[in-house]
């Protein structure tokens, strides 16, 4: 046999086997987590949502790139939530709805800073949630940085910044003494008249004019689904998570 037949022949062989693998719902070589931000998004073991009620929908970009809700973990002990990611992530309750003025808050614990990265990622309360887990979705988040940034973004259903691209500085946002250690931030957003205002640790960080937030691209309404949103990479837990009407 030439070279040129034995070489098309091994070639045969390797895909015929690969398709029966397949077939036979053997694991081809997982696919590699996709990369987001510079960095490559983690793929949780064990992943999934087991905390009752809550619902998930990842980043449009990491669902373009066939990561699922099941390569991040939302879980429940007690009355805390459990978040590890992954890729980046939203997660709702269709049954906390707000509407009118309301106050939306919840204490957000990493309890190792930077533990799944090499860099600060955000996580916070998200309010105003449209059309959610469809490709319309739309929401208002404001998250906060163990390094004592924080970040007002939004999707109408296309990102929209508020405060930047990396946000900016809080006086009242907490740092970690380094990576590794705890980092503890209380975050609340609250719509109030003509205001969208996000406070962390008691401060007020932001406040904006509704006409800035809603609109064509932007959000449809103040009046929506809350929740909470965590970056690619990251873990903590949420405790008091609620909303209070103004």
């Amino acid at each position: 046999m030439g070279k040129v037949q034995a070489s098309l022949l091994a070639a045969a062989v390797a895909i015929g086997a690969s398709a029966a693998l397949l077939a036979q719902g053997g694991a081809a070589a997982p696919p590699k987590a996709a990369p987001a931000q510079g960095e490559t998004n983690r793929l949780v073991s064990g992943g999934g949502i087991t905390a009752p009620g809550w619902m998930g929908k990842l980043d449009p970009q990491d669902e373009q790139r066939g990561q699922k809700v099941t390569d991040a973990k939302l879980s429940m002990s007690g009355n805390a939530l459990q978040v590890t990611t992954g890729p980046a992530i939203t997660y709702w309750n269709p049954a906390n709805k707000a509407t009118g003025n309301y106050t939306v808050k919840a204490t957000f614990n990493e309890p190792k800073y930077m533990n799944l990265n090499d860099h600060p990622h955000p996580y916070g309360i998200v309010i105003a949630g449209n059309d959610m887990g469809t490709a319309d979705m739309s929401y208002l988040y404001c998250a906060a940085y163990g390094n004592g940034m924080f970040i007002v973004r939004g999707f109408g259903p296309a990102p929209f910044q508020m405060n930047g691209r990396r946000g900016e500085a809080g006086a009242s946002v907490q740092k970690a003494a380094g990576p590794g250690s705890p980092v503890t931030q209380e975050i609340a957003m609250s719509v109030k008249g003509d205001k969208v205002e996000c406070a962390i640790n008691g401060q007020t960080v932001a406040s904006y004019d509704k006409a800035q937030v809603v609109g064509p691209g932007k959000l449809k309404s103040t009046d929506g689904v809350y929740g909470m949103r965590f970056a690619h990479n990251t873990e903590g837990t949420v405790t008091g998570l609620t909303m209070t009407k103004q």
